[in-house]
This record gives C-alpha cells, sequence and structure tokens, in this order.
C-alpha cells in the first residue's frame, strides 16, 4: 500500500506500520491518522497474525501536530473533540478490536497522544534511552486518545495523577518496572528482541490470543462470575479449534506444536 505518512508493508504473517514523519518527530496529522485506521483494515485483509507499530527516526511519537491547528483566532476556533471523536476514538478502538496481538515497538520520544496510541496496544517494548511523556498540561489540555483510561489501570491512581499532572518524562526502564509497558531492552539488541517477539506471536495459536486479550480487557468491568462465564465462551470456542488439537496433540506426542491460526 502507499501511503504519504506511514509505511506499511506485510511479511509472513506480520503486519508492520511505521510511523513515517521522522523530520516532525512522526507527530500526528489527520490524514496520517486516517491512513493509520487504513493500515489496521488492511493488516486483516492481508490475514496477520500479528501488528507491529513502529516509528522512524528518533522516536516513536511526538503527539498530535500542533502545527495543524490555528491558534491565531483564538479558541473558538478550535475544536479538540471533534478531533478526538472522529479520529482518535476510533483508531484507538480499532487497535483494542484487532482478533491479532498488537506491539508497539518505542524507540526515543512517546508524548502525548503517541504514548496513548503506544499504550493502546497490547504489548509495548522500549528502548532503555525511550521515554514516555504526558505532555498534556504543558499546554493546558488532559491526556487523550484514551490516555486518563489506560494511566490509571497499568500503574494506579496515585502515578497515574504524577505523570498527567507534572507532565515529568517516564524512563523506560521505570515504565517496565511500573508496569506501564512489557519490556524495556538495551538500545543495540532492540530490533533483535522486537523481530523474535513478533515471529513468536506469528506462530501462536491466533485465535487463542485474540480470546486471551478481549478477555483480559473486559475484566476490568467485569465480576468475577460475568468474567469466569467469559471464560468458559472462549474456551468452548476455542476448543472447537484446529489449534487446539494440534497443541493438545503435540504436548501429548512431546514435540513442538505448529499452530496455523484456525
Amino acid at each position: 500500500m502507499n501511503y504519504s505518512s506511514i509505511v506499511y508493508s506485510f511479511n509472513d504473517s506480520i503486519s508492520t506500520v511505521q510511523l513515517n514523519r521522522p523530520e516532525k518527530l512522526n507527530s500526528l496529522t489527520r490524514p496520517m491518522l486516517l491512513e493509520l485506521r487504513d493500515s489496521l483494515a488492511q493488516s486483516k485483509k492481508d490475514g496477520a497474525r500479528v501488528l507491529l507499530i513502529q516509528g522512524s527516526g528518533r522516536g516513536f511519537c511526538a503527539g498530535q501536530d500542533l502545527s495543524e491547528h490555528d491558534f491565531s483566532h483564538g479558541p473558538d476556533n478550535l475544536n479538540f473533540g471533534q478531533l478526538i471523536d472522529e479520529l482518535y476514538a476510533p483508531l484507538i478502538a480499532d487497535i483494542h478490536a484487532l482478533d491479532i496481538p498488537v506491539v508497539a515497538a518505542v524507540n526515543g520520544m512517546a508524548a502525548g497522544a503517541g504514548a496513548s496510541l503506544a499504550l493502546a496496544c497490547d504489548l509495548v517494548v522500549a528502548t532503555r534511552s525511550a521515554y514516555f511523556l504526558q505532555a498534556f498540561c504543558k499546554i493546558g489540555l488532559i491526556p487523550d486518545a484514551g490516555g486518563t483510561w489506560f494511566l490509571p489501570r497499568l500503574v494506579g491512581n496515585a502515578r497515574a495523577m504524577g505523570l498527567a499532572m507534572l507532565g515529568e518524562r517516564l524512563s523506560a526502564s521505570d515504565a517496565a518496572d511500573w508496569g506501564l509497558i512489557w519490556r524495556c531492552v538495551d538500545d543495540d539488541s532492540f530490533a533483535a528482541e522486537i523481530n523474535a517477539l513478533t515471529l513468536h506471536l506469528s506462530k501462536a495459536p491466533t485465535r487463542a490470543m485474540a480470546f486471551t486479550k478481549h478477555a483480559i480487557y473486559a475484566a476490568a468491568n467485569n465480576t468475577l462470575a460475568a468474567q469466569i462465564a467469559l471464560e468458559a465462551k472462549y474456551q468452548d470456542k476455542l476448543g472447537k479449534s484446529n489449534d487446539l488439537l494440534e497443541g493438545a496433540s503435540a504436548f501429548l506426542q512431546k514435540r513442538p506444536a505448529k499452530f496455523t491460526g484456525t
């Protein structure tokens, strides 16, 4: 696919979306957000079993490109709520709804809506030199694109308040220690780590991965009884899958499983 602000590729069941405005630290524009949504749809068409989102150049994403907005005519000319409703909300929802694991590979800065984009993914791996920044308070806004939902659920209210109200950098190492992200790795081993992770997920039982993410995301709003009922529903469906038969057979035969994602 030919896009102007992202690069999409598909190879060996892995879809890769690279944010590609390195001269602007991959800051997000309206056309870029539309292209991101389209790339998610394309990954479905391609039959991807894992999706990787990464940034080009020195950073992952600096957030919303404020140069897109005209501040010269006063606040009545601005409509950030509409921007969120029309573009950010459906993009974040699409990432959560994908029936495959979504990995964010964070190098350098992940700020503002760029941090929210990363945290919307199922697994976040960052370089040791990377950092996360809730920069909204510095310009008179609140964390958006799901930021106020992700932060307290991942790190608790106290840390979420500190990050959102003070706008201090959070190193990738601290982000991993706090449980904000899955893993922090040395810069020189980052590419190999991402390749190994996406390759592993591309060969995993894809339907089980999908039900796992959906079940975990549902848990926050479910009672224990409702969650166990959901688990039963998903297990019943997975019990009829080819991957369950292969996985169980491989376990009993003491051999590696070869999952097909069906």
